[in-house]
């Protein structure tokens, strides 16, 4: 997704453990939140969802 959108999105990576995800609940090992907003699990485990998903919120 980073190189899809280049400077667009800032990613960041956190283990379900980490300080950074303690505000979050985590249901599952694959989590993924844009904007503090949880993504749909079958989104986030596309490429082409999550492009399009992405390119909705910009």
């Amino acid at each position: 997704m980073k190189k899809n959108f280049e400077d667009s999105i800032d990613l960041d990576i956190y283990k379900n453990d980490s300080q950074e995800a303690k505000d979050f609940e985590i249901k599952s090992s694959t989590t993924v939140f844009v904007n503090g907003e949880g993504v749909p699990l079958d989104v986030a485990l596309s490429n082409e969802k999550m492009n399009a998903y992405l390119k909705g919120r910009m």
